[in-house]
């Protein structure tokens, strides 16, 4: 199981010394582990590389050089943290050398999760447990390794709770246990959107449940259910994913709706914290507080000067780009006074019984060394602060010593409502721009065209706010017009728009070929000429494979219907073009 030695694209995957037919088997080797990682790696320090990858598993995962060098700086704390012991975090890097073909089929899990779920197409996340104690053994006086799981699912909740399992056993019995761990792990059944799944390792089940698309909000936790059979019992994760918001957000409640802001407008932001730990947990915290909403900006949870995208995000020749990163080098002080949005966050402390709450500056107050903690930034928010929720959280939550899940429940569900509240009314519009049922006739435009979707028009979209707005469902005051207005010129409306249009077009497409397949066929093709009847079965051939290929919500009796009108219409065809379209 050495590392790999050399970049390429990736082979197919299989046991050492398996032969690839480049043909995928029903069974192939890894397949059930690559539905949840992509790798494992090992990281260790090398007096004389510096960080190095001494260990890749499965040992033909194919890591580009450029990949291998993100996730050995990435994984390991830079020296102005100091983590002694045991620490946890994640990063994000950007794909390199093209897009590869995964050894499983992503369709079922991405068209059932939520679009916030689902596996990223470009990036890799890792998941680290890092590791630095005295060791008199070793030259340099420290063990320092890391443990780090390459995935492309955003489940950190999950990986955390794994890694804290087989890191430790690891790190005491080496490769031999990391083999037998992945063994199990390729025994694992896939994730499926809306299941309640027992994924066993190294002795202990983790129960947890893959959120769904249908679910509704509070219905993420795994049902207590299916125990009495299963020993050892489950632990029980609540949510593969969910981050305790409470504990990231505490420094910064007085600000959590600036902040939410910030991230709907797709602004840069960096976040100086004292460790990966805190840099990671805040940035993931600041991503998912526009849930359900997808965020579509780039993200990095843990950054450093060696990234290779560094260059990239620090350069002055042209605007910060739409990006959010954790860093702990206060060098990127000196780098980023450019940026818009700098939030340094310090080490947990508590004034009194209220978290010690930063303050919000202007950037000229900014210093290269010895910044305080503040949110430093010209940006004035759109909308009042919810004060009821500051003294809920704050004052009465902390002193009557309300549970933190508790906490984190108040705050969750007013993040949920507040996005919910923007967005229901642009859903509200685009549905009334879907053409109306009875216009989607199966011969009106054509077999091939569906009517088409009206046009977005911002301006009579904000019309509309005076009747159908967000104070219908939120009591916040404050320049809705305004937020609207810099949200159409954001990433995030782009990304938004561009799902739902796709959604629309789809159903679009379902109600079409529904129209068709209930038309009468025959009295259609009593006036047709040949050309015409074989152009139809083209056409419908072609609907008919991309209606399954698009998994369209359309019913299988309606398929089998358009298979049946297909075979109907050939066989009044004669002999000869019969066998054109139904070659042997």
């Amino acid at each position: 199981m050495d590392a790999l030695s050399g970049a390429g694209p990736r082979r197919a995957r299989g046991r050492p010394g398996a032969r690839s037919s480049g043909v995928r088997a029903p069974a192939a080797p890894w397949a059930r582990f690559s539905a949840w990682l992509e790798c494992v790696c090992v990281v260790t320090f090398d007096l004389e590389l510096g960080q190095a990858l001494e260990l890749v598993y499965p040992s033909d995962f194919r890591l580009t050089d450029k990949e291998k060098s993100s996730i050995c700086y990435l994984s390991f704390p830079d020296s102005h943290s100091g983590c002694l012991g045991d620490t946890q975090f994640s990063f994000r890097i950007r794909q390199c050398g093209g897009q590869r073909s995964p050894w499983h089929d992503d369709r079922h899990y991405d068209t059932g999760a939520p679009v916030s779920l689902q596996r990223e197409p470009a990036h890799y996340f890792g998941y680290v447990y890092f590791r630095q104690v005295k060791d008199s053994s070793v030259k340099r006086g420290y063990f320092q390794k890391s443990l780090v799981l390459v995935s492309r699912l955003p489940f950190v909740r999950l990986f955390q709770a794994l890694l804290s399992l087989i890191a430790p056993e690891y790190f005491d019995k080496l490769a031999p246990c990391l083999e037998a761990v992945c063994n199990e792990i390729d025994q694992w059944p896939a994730p499926m959107p809306g299941q309640t799944l027992n994924l066993p390792v190294m002795g202990v089940i983790l129960q947890v449940r893959i959120p769904s698309r249908v679910d509704k909000p509070e219905s993420s936790a795994p049902k207590q259910c299916g125990h009495e059979n299963l020993l050892p019992a489950p632990v029980v994760l609540s949510s593969v994913h969910e981050l305790d918001l409470f504990r990231c957000f505490q420094p910064v409640l007085a600000h959590v709706q600036t902040l939410w802001e910030l991230m709907l407008l797709g602004e840069p932001l960096v976040v100086l914290a004292p460790s990966p730990a805190m840099s990671s947990e805040m940035v993931l915290a600041l991503t998912r507080c526009l849930h359900p909403l997808k965020f579509c900006c780039d993200y990095r949870p843990y950054f450093t000067i060696h990234d290779s995208e560094f260059r990239e995000f620090t350069t002055r020749t042209q605007a910060p780009p739409n990006v959010v990163l954790g860093v702990t080098n206060p060098f990127f002080i000196k780098m980023l006074q450019h940026w818009p949005h700098i939030l340094r966050v310090g080490e947990p402390r508590m004034s009194g019984d209220l978290p010690k709450q930063v303050k919000l500056k202007k950037p000229s107050r900014l210093k290269t060394l010895d910044t305080k903690p503040g949110l430093y930034t010209a940006y004035t928010a759109h909308l009042h602060r919810d004060k009821a929720l500051l003294k809920r959280l704050l004052k009465q939550g902390l002193q009557k010593k309300r549970p933190s899940d508790m906490q984190t429940a108040l705050l969750r569900r007013h993040l949920l409502e507040l996005t919910q509240s923007f967005i229901i009314p642009l859903e509200h519009y685009m549905t009334s721009l879907m053409p109306l049922q009875k216009s989607i006739m199966p011969w009106k435009v054509g077999v091939e065209t569906p009517p088409q979707i009206r046009p977005f028009r911002q301006d009579d979209f904000l019309c509309s706010l005076e009747h159908a707005g967000p104070q219908l469902t939120c009591i916040l005051k404050g320049d809705w017009l305004g937020l609207y207005r810099r949200f159409f010129k954001s990433p995030h409306f782009d990304g938004w728009y561009r799902q739902r249009h796709k959604e629309m077009v789809q159903k679009l497409e379902a109600l079409h070929l529904e129209a068709i397949c209930e038309a009468n066929i025959e009295a259609w093709m009593k006036d047709k000429s040949e050309v015409e009847i074989v152009d139809l079965v083209l056409k419908l051939r072609e609907k008919l494979v991309w209606a399954q290929g698009h998994q369209l919500p359309v019913k299988e009796a309606t398929l089998q219907r358009a298979q049946l009108y297909i075979e109907t219409i050939i066989g009044s065809l004669p002999k000869d073009l019969q066998a054109v379209l139904c070659p042997p």
